[in-house]
C-alpha cells in the first residue's frame, strides 16, 4: 500500500503541471492511500508518497483553480462581446 501512494504521488507531482485536474485526484488518492498504509506500520515509502502527493497537491490545485476562473472569466468575456 506505501508503494501505491508513492506511485500515486509521484504520478500527480509529474502530471501537476500538464493535467492539473486529473494531478489533483491523483494526490488527494495519494494522500489518502499513504496515511493508511502509514497507519500500518510501513514507514518510508508510505512516508514518500504522503510528502509527494501534498506537494502535487499544493501546486496542482491552485492551477486547477487559475484554470476554472481563466476558462469562467473567458466565457463572460464571450458573451459580453456577442451583445456588440
Amino acid at each position: 500500500m506505501g508503494v501505491a501512494g508513492l506511485v500515486l504521488g509521484i504520478l500527480g507531482a509529474v502530471l501537476c503541471f500538464i493535467f492539473p485536474t486529473f494531478a489533483w485526484l491523483l494526490a488527494l488518492t495519494g494522500i489518502i492511500v499513504s496515511a493508511i498504509a502509514m497507519k500500518k506500520g510501513q514507514g518510508g515509502i508510505a512516508v514518500a508518497g504522503l510528502v509527494l502527493s501534498i506537494v502535487a497537491m499544493v501546486i496542482a490545485f491552485p492551477m486547477f483553480l487559475c484554470r476554472v476562473i481563466c476558462a469562467s472569466a473567458a466565457a463572460g468575456a464571450a458573451g459580453w462581446m456577442g451583445s456588440f
